[in-house]
This record gives structure tokens, sequence and C-alpha cells, in this order.
């Protein structure tokens, strides 16, 4: 069991990862929240079906705070990230965004005085040197898209604490299809009027079609199941690794090159991923188990 949920967590990051094509295809269309809106929406009424109702009372104040919480912050964190695409490659998003998994114990030994380890403020430098070669490919030249992406994942870092220290006493189904609909229809209200329509063409449907039923939809599922049966360090280990899958399908379907000072400045960031994890090896940590959906 432990191998087949090892096996279905490292698909799902491929498909995270392959998810940044995706965007990256949407962005070029130029369609930010209205994208965003749909697939999210779309999203949520796919896991709507799988919510076992009777067995759950209905919503109470409590859990709808947090569910818009959740939601606003999951809304601030795919503008950013879809916004960011526009202006940068599917893999830089990828690495940029994996950045959350090192900001997470600095943010929680900031905002809630929980002890950090010291291999978490290693990681965190090592992974600014790596954003920094990767975005600036050795020159002092930040890209638009690269800022974009780098405050999204100050916001995906939220996300994940919030869903680790609030969210979790409440359904996860119930939960997340709630974030997804608030998520969803804050992207509509917004893009309503900055952007008032988005070209319907088959590359924009096919990004929102594979986005919303597979990263969103399927992938978010198949982690629930797969982090029952595997150890927290474990499975954040393998889910880093979709920002490596991103660069691969970044260059296979949109012949995205990295220069070798950026492939270096990947490598930097994904050691940087890894050893974060290492603190946690062998103890069962409650943030790794309420990964939830972060900037897919």
């Amino acid at each position: 069991m432990r191998l087949k949920a090892d096996i279905t967590l490292l698909a799902v990051s491929i498909i995270w990862g392959s998810a940044f094509v995706a965007q990256r295809v949407a962005g070029q269309q130029g369609s930010v929240y209205l994208f965003n809106g749909v697939r999210y929406l779309l999203a949520a009424s796919l896991v709507f079906p799988f919510v076992r109702w009777k067995s759950n009372p209905a919503y109470s104040r409590e859990q709808i705070k947090w569910i818009f919480i959740a939601g606003f912050l999951l809304f601030i964190g795919s503008a950013l990230q879809q916004a960011g695409v526009v202006y940068t490659t599917a893999g830089n998003a990828g690495f940029i965004t994996s950045l959350y998994v090192v900001l997470v114990p600095i943010v929680l030994f900031i905002g809630w005085r929980e002890r950090i380890h010291w291999l978490s403020i290693v990681a965190v430098g090592i992974a600014v040197g790596g954003a920094y070669l990767l975005s600036t490919a050795g020159r002092f030249e930040v890209r638009a898209g690269d800022v974009l992406q780098l405050f999204g994942a100050g916001f995906w870092t939220l996300h994940v604490i919030m869903m680790g220290k609030y969210a979790s006493r409440f359904d996860a189904l119930s939960f997340n299809v709630g974030q997804l609909l608030v998520c969803g229809l804050l992207n509509l209200i917004v893009g309503a009027f900055v952007e008032k329509s988005m070209p319907l063409n088959a590359p924009l449907i096919g990004a929102i079609v594979y986005t919303a039923f597979f990263s969103l939809g399927l992938c978010y599922s198949l982690q629930i199941w797969a982090q029952r049966h595997t150890p927290p360090a474990d499975a954040a280990l393998i889910l880093s690794l979709e920002s490596v899958f991103a660069v691969l399908a970044g260059w296979l379907i949109l012949d995205e090159k990295l220069a070798p000072i950026q492939i270096a400045g990947c490598a930097l960031i994904f050691f940087a991923v890894i050893i974060s994890q290492f603190k946690d090896w062998g103890i069962k940590g409650k943030m790794e188990e309420t990964h939830l959906v972060e900037g897919r």
C-alpha cells in the first residue's frame, strides 16, 4: 500500500507540474481572472458529488469563516500565479512556487513563534540563491513574472499554514468545495471588471478542462487517499517534484529552454526543498498532513 501511495503521489506531482504548461497557454491567451474563475468553479462541481453530506453536519459559522479566509488566500495566490505565467516560463513558475515548502517554517516562526530548525534557515538561503540564478540567469534583471510568482509563493505559504492550523478540524472534501467556490467567484467578479471577456478557443478550453478536472479535481482526491498511507515528509518530498516536471513539460511542450546557470538555479531550489524536509524525516508533521491544493 505504501508503494502504491508513493506512486500515486508521483503521478500527482507530474500532473501538477504539467498544469503550469496549461496555465502558460491560458496566459498567452491573455486570460487570468476569468480563466481561474471558470476552472475553480468547474473543479468545485467535480468534487461536490463525492462529499458525503449525510454524514457531515451543515456548515457552521466557524467553518464558513475559515472557508472564506482559505478561498481568499487561494484567490490571491492563484491570481498572482496566473498573472505571473503571462510574463515568465512554466518552469520558472513551477520552481518559484515550490518555495512555499521552504517558507512555511519561517513564517510559522515569525507569526506563531514556533521553533525553527537550523536546516530551515539553510534551506531558505539556498533557495534564495537558486531563485536569483533562475530569474536573472546571473544578471540582475528579475522578470516581472518571477516577482509575481514569488509573491504568490508567499500566499501559498499562508494557505498551507491556515489549512494546517485551522481548517484541519473540518471535513476535507466539503471544506475544499467551499474554498474552491469562494476562489472561483472572487476571480470571476474581478475578471468581470478587469477582463470583461476571454477568448473561447480550443487551447484555452483545453487548459480549463485539464487544470479543473486533473490538477484540481482528480489530483486533490488522489492526494487525500495517498497521504493516508505514506509518511508526511515522504509525501511533501514527492510532491515537491512538481517543479521539476514543470520544467520538463515546458521544454517538451512549449519548447522553453533554460540557460545552464538557470538549470543550476533550479537544482539549488530543488536541493533546498529536499533539505527542508530532512528535519521532519520520521516525525509526524501536522503541516504536511494537510497539504491541500497549493497553487494549481
